[in-house]
């Protein structure tokens, strides 16, 4: 009888023992899980913020790129995929580029002596105007951000410590 006893006692705590490791292993799967996650989210989010932004601002960075060197487009293309990894495919660009070069801000000329005929394109100087006025314009964005972000640190700090109380001496 006493055997018998002893030995439930061990069947039970050899299951018990079983469920805590079983429930370990678990919580230790639902973590990597929940790290992976977190991680697939932060570079998705990234992966959306660079897309929009380069969207948006996809006109001033062709300007940008031309600016260094005359360009094609399939250059462009090319550029923008290395630098940006997006693919931005010759029914974006191509209009693009024709938009810039009607408002003046680029001009083309066709490349003969490359074994393809190749439009190349160089920016204006309205073009240069343009790229610098945007770069300013971004540049005074970022200053109130950042301006805007430390004012508001600094009046969560005065805040704070304005409700923090003195001990009292008795």
């Amino acid at each position: 009888m006493l055997w018998l006893c002893v030995r439930f006692y061990i069947g039970v705590y050899v299951l018990l023992s079983h469920a805590i490791c079983v429930r370990r292993w678990t919580y230790r799967i639902s973590v990597e899980q929940t790290n992976r996650t977190v991680k697939k989210m932060t570079n998705n989010y990234q992966k959306e913020i660079q897309t929009k932004l380069t969207k948006g601002l996809l006109d001033m960075i062709i300007l940008q790129f031309i600016e260094t060197q005359p360009m094609h487009g399939y250059q462009v293309i090319t550029k923008i995929r290395k630098n940006f990894g997006i693919y931005f495919g010759p029914s974006t660009v191509y209009p693009l580029l024709g938009s810039l070069e009607k408002k003046g801000y680029l001009k083309s000329a066709w490349d003969m002596a490359a074994e393809k005929p190749r439009k190349v394109y160089n920016l204006t100087s309205t073009g240069q105007t343009m790229l610098k006025f945007t770069e300013n314009s971004l540049g005074m964005i970022c200053k109130t951000l950042t301006c805007t972000t430390n004012m508001q640190i600094n009046v969560e700090m005065k805040s704070e410590s304005k409700n923090l109380v003195a001990p009292r001496v008795q």
